[in-house]
Order: structure tokens, then sequence, then C-alpha cells
């Protein structure tokens, strides 16, 4: 399918942990409030717009944004909360869109390319937000564009709590005046980079010569340039919440050994949890199964707040585990499965008094990195 035909949506909630927190707390609506950690050593993992004009922003440290916004309202982040209304949104949406992909905890693709021939994309993705906002009363902002790129940039534009389309022949001129920040590939080494080389605008980074920017940021160079150019043919990955990564161990000779299979289950919760966050991703729900010398096959399931510290999964791993080894026969095979999976950063459990338990999440990583996943491990 030519790409200039696809009509894709952006759906984005609006500050969405400080939304959560002022449907639970209407004391907080209009007031600046800050999320995060409540003791300095914390870190700010969100901030309403009124908190934004003081100069708070995420990942701040709470010490420096208390200086900032003295006034604010703090709030300890509650990832159970968010991941319930979270779910909720996902809900609706699945209920409405012939094909959307879960992009992080608060933001999603549909693409409703076709479904123009019927009736306006425009008018159906304002009845779905206003279907959001009115069953969870959760504000909600999207852009309606040719591809995934200017959909989101436009939602950007949107917000807060708006909509804006991109028509193909709009889209151009729409991208041009834009600061390079506004381009979702580009982080903060890539923009210092291109700022260091005179380039602030969309514009001037459209009508560059694409293999100079190959040249200096490598193959991202071109997908960069290709997307000041409104062009990303990436498609929207269907949503589905069989997708996961699990782990399996079958034994040499039958076990009961509860101690052996707590280690094994602690392991491969590790193990999984650190390809979570080498991707970039989170979970939301974590299985474990067992198989019985019998063959007699198990599984239990649970639903958790999206994560992807082991610190938080391995105790749900386990009581699983208990729960389901129930008879007096022995095991030949264990696993554990994570599903629900979205893009997201671990900063979303930054809800902690200290980013002490995030460093050294970040230094055992590097240590798996460089010499192999099981190359550190947890005491049991």
């Amino acid at each position: 399918m030519n790409p200039d035909n696809r009509h894709i949506v952006h759906f984005d909630l609006d500050t969405f942990f400080v939304s959560v927190e002022r449907l639970l707390n209407s004391r907080l609506q209009g007031m600046p409030v800050i999320v995060g950690g409540m003791s300095d050593r914390g870190v700010v993992a969100a901030c309403s717009y009124e908190a934004r004009r003081f100069g708070v922003h995420s990942a701040m440290p709470m010490k420096l944004a208390r200086r900032l916004c003295p006034h604010a309202f703090y709030v300890r982040g509650d990832m159970e909360e968010y991941s319930r209304y979270s779910r909720m949104v996902t809900q609706i949406i699945d209920e409405s869109a012939p094909l959307y992909e879960k992009a992080s905890i608060d933001e999603h693709y549909l693409d409703l390319t076709g479904m123009d021939r019927f009736f306006g994309c425009l008018k159906w993705s304002r009845e779905l937000r206003n279907k959001i906002m009115r069953e969870t009363g959760l504000p909600i902002s999207f852009g309606l564009s040719v591809n995934k790129t200017v959909s989101k940039i436009a939602t950007g534009e949107a917000k807060p709590n708006g909509e804006k389309q991109v028509l193909f022949n709009e889209v151009r001129p729409f991208l041009r005046p834009l600061s390079i920040r506004k381009i979702p590939m580009i982080g903060p080494a890539t923009y210092k980079l291109l700022r260091s080389m005179g380039i602030d605008r969309i514009e001037t980074l459209e009508n560059m010569p694409p293999e100079m920017l190959r040249h200096a940021l490598g193959k991202n160079g071109i997908a960069i340039w290709q997307r000041a150019n409104g062009i990303d043919p990436t498609p929207v990955e269907p949503y589905t919440e069989r997708k996961s990564i699990s782990s399996e161990r079958t034994f040499d000779q039958d076990t009961g050994d509860m101690k052996m299979l707590t280690a094994h289950v602690v392991k491969m919760t590790e193990k999984l949890a650190y390809q979570l966050r080498a991707g970039e991703k989170l979970t939301g729900c974590i299985s474990v199964k067992i198989r019985y010398s019998d063959f007699d096959t198990r599984t239990l399931q649970k639903m958790v707040p999206y994560t992807s510290f082991d610190h938080l999964l391995i105790p749900v791993a386990k009581d699983l585990l208990k729960r389901l080894y129930t008879r007096r026969v022995r095991i030949r095979l264990i696993g554990v499965r994570l599903s629900h999976l979205v893009s997201g950063a671990p900063q979303l459990d930054l809800f902690d008094d200290t980013p002490r338990q995030v460093q050294l999440y970040r230094t055992l990583d590097y240590v798996r990195h460089r010499f192999g996943a099981g190359a550190v491990g947890r005491a049991i």
C-alpha cells in the first residue's frame, strides 16, 4: 500500500500520572503537581503543566524541583493505579479500533486506513477521544496524519487536551518551522550534535544531503532525514497481550526440591527483567509454569503494575510457584513468562525515596552487557 494513503492516529494521555492523581484527589485540579519520590534524593517522575511553568521537568532531582516550585503538591507515584487506568484506556480502544499498537503505558497508535471510505477518520477519532474522556475522566490528545512520526508530532502540537489533523499535502509545511527536538528519534545527544552543526529547525534538516547525515549519525542519519521529510513507513504493530518473552528449564532428573525450584525461578525472572530493560520494555503480567513428571502442566499468572525491575517481579514469581506446586509429584520442567509488554524506560518506577536502586540496576546491567547475562545474579 502507498504510505501516502495511510491514516494513522496517535493517542497520548496528557500528563498521565498527574491526571490520574487528580482523579483520585480533586483538590489537585489546576494546581502545580509533582509526582515522584518524596525525599530530596528522589527524582521527578512527572509534573503538571502548572509546575512546568516554574522550570520543573521529569527526571529532575526532587531537591531542585522543591526549590523551583516550593508551593506545589508533591505526590508519591502509584504504578498500580497508573497501570489500572492504562488498561482501562486500552480496553476502550480494543473494543473500537480495527488495528492498534500500545506504544507505551500512556500512548497508542491506531491504523484507520480504509475507514475513510465509510466515515471520516477525523470524526471517528474525535468520537473515540470523547468516549475515553467520558468513561475514564482522563484528558487525552490525538494527532491524525499519514504516518506514525507525523501523527506523534501532531499530538504534541495539539496538547494539552486537543486534536490535530495533518493531511498529506500539509505534512512538510507543518513540520518545517518546528524544532528538531520534535522528531521522536532525536534524543539529547543527537540534538546536541545536530545543534553543533547549526541545525535547529526541521526545515534545515529536511534540506540537508542525506549522505551528510549518514556520515555524522551513522545509519540513523538516513532515518532522521526521512522523518524530517515526513517519511515513515513503520507499520502499526498489532498489540496483543500474547506478545511475551519467556525462559524455561527442563531438568535432567525430575525434582521436588523447592529450594532449587525457587532458585531457578529467581534466576529466570532476573534474566527476563534484564532483557526488558535492555529493550526498554515493561511488563504488565508474569506467569509461572510447571510440568510434573507425569506431564501434567499447570500455569498461573498475575497482572502487575507495569515494571522492568526484578526486585518487584521476583516476589510475585515466587508466590506463583508456591501456589502452583500442590501435588506430591516431582517436577520435570519449570518456566517464567513476561507478557503484556509495552515500551517504556525503567524510570516509570522512580517513585522510591532514593535513586540508589536504579543506579544499582544500571551497574548490574552494565556488567551483564559486558560479560554476559549470567555474569551476576541475585543471592537467594
